[in-house]
């Protein structure tokens, strides 16, 4: 045990801060177990921790759990994870789940030993989060009433679950747990505490494939004794992107691997985590990076197929037996199996190749792919060869055999992932940072002429019907003030429909609230009481405390609306009306315009925000009016600034404005979303999973006394647009009477 001196005691004592005599009994024992595990930043953390967990009400136990646990969890899964841990505590002190707290802080550390990283273990809290939010107060409809009857059962049975399952396997426990019990409490504390049958059918139903964490110590051993390579293991977690798998790579935390392996066909999972690893080694051997600016994707494809051959056969030579392993795990696509007439060709014919590079007897006939078999073969033959050498030779496939065909948006992806394989990410360097950038530690990745400024990323779920349950923290939302524009451009706008709002101003006047109400006795308002000036006059003269409440202030009586108008901007937009020169951008400028006017005259606040998206990780919210501003020449140059681009994630653009619209003293609040076709986005292949989540973000806000509504440009829009927003929604198949149509809508709204 590591000494340490009185000094250091009393400075630790002073920051914890307490007078527990139970903790006084483990204090020095467990100062000198932390401080071998915890950097001096770490201490501190540790120390503020603790002390705040003595502070919550809840006795000596929840800080002498803590004291003695958090050293074992920070060594298993990293001190950067405790801001995560006390954020789930503090949710639970305010929550009816107070009570969790201690299971939750003593399995903790015995659970970061069977998720040894800090990504496995945020993942971990997401499950603790989900059971949390979707189980509490649930009971026969009763609302932040009932604690979580399943909460402590799970965190009591995390570690066991963990020794028997994937995370994935877990969370599709829980998921299953919560769908069919949340409104049984008995029957949903029998299921998580393990005792149901179906608990532990669904438990043994989960259980599959092999465990990193019981394999870790041989793969260690594998990578040490046959590749003299000591670089650290790190699982990621599975269960968390459905859509787009995480696939094995390597940064400078050291080489991640997934968390559970199957068994593929006579290949044991064991040599599956071997193979992943013997390829990366022989990458970080032999493979040195490519300036890849100039190349195009197709290009940078062909190239990492080749280098991956190139580094499949250099592991052969050292070590023969890897043929087997490598080329069971390896597809063997059918030469006729894509259509190139209809499909894009490009990753089956180079899966075809990399099969044939590295199996003698692959039989494929096609004469291009056996020409670069026997080249490919030809330079290797020369030695261990190089990237640069194999780049050149990929280059020279991509011309030879590229059709037009392989633009096609329709890709074949059947028989064409080869699994063991890493993402290449290391393979390529960039000179200019762009979209395409696959950094090691970049966070989020822009266009090169864009500067992201502003507040941090907000994260919100998305709704996955296919399980129905949210996949938690799925979206980061970035939200910036729009830059300016000419305000001029909008008031010609404006003067172009000086009819229409001449007809509207008449409407307006009619339904303009006319009975104002007096609100006396303000410290501060629009003009002065007289009465109770005087009476204060009066009560200063004869030596009285005076009332400073002199003031008064006015409101309108009658009508009290909040509206959030939401705007598409996606690229879709841009394109030209029909028979017009306008763009649908323009005419919806114009629209807004007069909508603002309207809604200004009427005195309602409005709030205006675009919205497009670039995958998940990067939702764009612009805020071009707030509730408090006016409608001025500041706001009119946002509007007359907004450009159109990327995609349409809508449900989480409504679940933020939702979160501002929802803050507003209002009794009606309105949300318009504006926009001409159907959710959707690039990193999303089922046409049907942002429609379902849209329609989840509908229900949410309607929950919250916010009604929605959609205005489509969609001539289609029939076909989706009352799943998401049932009776809620207006179509304008002619988009040219959007000006004139959009405040007479409003008006009807909000009659």
């Amino acid at each position: 045990m590591t000494a340490i001196t009185t000094e250091q005691l009393q400075a630790y004592r002073a920051r914890l801060d307490t007078r527990f005599p139970q903790v006084e009994a483990i204090f020095e024992a467990s100062m000198a177990e932390a401080i071998l595990s915890l950097s001096t930043r770490g201490m501190d953390a540790y120390l503020d921790a603790a002390r705040a967990l003595g502070k919550l009400g809840r006795g000596a136990e929840p800080m002498l759990i803590f004291l003695e646990e958090w050293p074992a969890v920070a060594a298993a899964a990293g001190e950067d994870s405790l801001p995560k841990v006390m954020q789930l505590i503090s949710g639970l002190q305010r929550s009816p789940n107070s009570r969790a707290i201690n299971p939750f802080l003593q399995n903790l550390a015995a659970v970061a030993r069977r998720l040894p990283s800090a990504e496995q273990l945020d993942d971990y809290l997401a499950i603790i989060n989900d059971l949390t939010e979707r189980t509490t107060g649930s009971i026969h409809g009763h609302h932040s009433t009932f604690p979580s009857p399943g909460l402590p059962e799970f965190l009591a049975q995390a570690p066991f679950l963990l020794n028997q399952l994937a995370l994935s396997g877990v969370r599709n426990w829980v998921d299953y747990g919560i769908r069919n019990y949340h409104h049984h409490p008995e029957r949903q504390a029998e299921f998580f505490s393990l005792q149901s049958a179906d608990s532990r059918a669904v438990m043994q139903r989960e259980r599959h494939g092999t465990l990193f964490v019981d394999v870790e110590r041989k793969l260690d051993l594998y990578l040490r004794g046959l590749w003299n390579d000591s670089e650290q293991l790190v699982p990621y977690s599975t269960a968390f992107d459905e859509l787009r798998k995480p696939i094995p790579y390597y940064d400078k935390l050291g080489i991640r691997v997934p968390d559970v392996q199957d068994d593929a066909g006579e290949i044991k999972a064991i040599d599956r985590y071997r193979a992943t690893l013997a390829h990366i080694v022989g990458h970080r051997r032999w493979s040195l990076p490519q300036i890849a600016d100039n190349w195009s994707p197709f290009q940078r494809m062909a190239v990492e197929f080749f280098e991956d051959c190139r580094i499949d056969t250099l592991l052969i030579r050292e070590y023969p037996g890897l043929a087997r392993i490598l080329l069971g795990l390896h597809p063997k696509p059918v030469e006729d199996a894509c259509d190139p007439e209809t499909t894009s060709c490009l990753r089956h014919r180079l899966a075809m190749l990399s099969r044939a590079l590295l199996d003698p007897a692959h039989g494929y006939t096609n004469a291009d792919l056996n020409d670069f078999v026997q080249r490919f073969h030809a330079i290797m033959a020369g030695g261990e060869s190089s990237t640069r050498d194999i780049a050149g030779l990929a280059l020279s496939y991509v011309a030879k055999t590229r059709r037009q065909s392989d633009q096609f948006a329709k890709v074949h992806f059947d028989n064409t992932v080869i699994d063991y394989r890493d993402d290449n990410r290391q393979l390529w360097q960039f000179i200019e940072p762009g979209d395409e950038e696959e950094a090691f530690d970049e966070k989020r990745k822009i266009e090169p002429d864009e500067e992201i400024t502003g507040l941090p990323p907000r994260h919100y779920p998305e709704w996955d019907y296919n399980s129905q349950s949210y996949r938690p923290d799925w979206v980061s939302l970035y939200e910036a003030l729009h830059p300016s524009g000419n305000a001029t451009d909008i008031d010609k706008l404006l003067q172009k429909h000086a009819g229409t709002a001449k007809q509207l101003k008449r409407i307006l006047d009619l339904l303009k609230p006319q009975d104002k109400v007096r609100i006396r006795y303000q410290e501060e308002g629009s003009e002065l009481d007289l009465d109770v000036a005087i009476r204060s006059l009066i009560d200063l003269k004869g030596g009285a405390q005076p009332d400073p409440r002199i003031n008064m202030s006015h409101r309108t009586s009658g009508r009290d609306i909040a509206v959030s108008l939401v705007l598409d901007l996606s690229e879709s937009l841009n394109e030209k009306v029909a028979g017009s020169e306008q763009s649908i951008l323009q005419l919806s400028q114009e629209a807004v315009s007069l909508l603002a006017w309207a809604i200004e005259k009427l005195g309602d606040p409005l709030a205006i925000a675009g919205f497009s998206s670039n995958t998940r990780h990067d939702v764009r919210y612009q805020h071009i009016k707030g509730f408090s501003e006016k409608w001025n020449d500041e706001v009119k140059g946002r509007l007359a600034a907004i450009q159109a681009g990327f995609s349409t994630r809508m449900g989480a653009a409504m679940r933020h404005a939702g979160h501002y619209l929802g803050k507003r003293k209002a009794d009606k609040k309105l949300m318009l979303i504006l926009t001409d076709g159907q959710p959707a986005d690039i990193d999303v292949t089922d046409p049907r999973a942002l429609i379902e989540d849209a329609r989840q973000a509908v229900n949410e806000l309607d929950r919250d006394g916010i009604f929605t509504y959609c205005i489509s440009l969609d001539p289609k829009a029939d076909e989706y647009v009352s799943d998401i927003f049932g009776r809620q929604y207006t179509v304008i198949d002619r988009i040219e009477t959007l000006p004139e149509k959009l405040p007479e809508l409003f008006i009807a709204l909000t009659k």
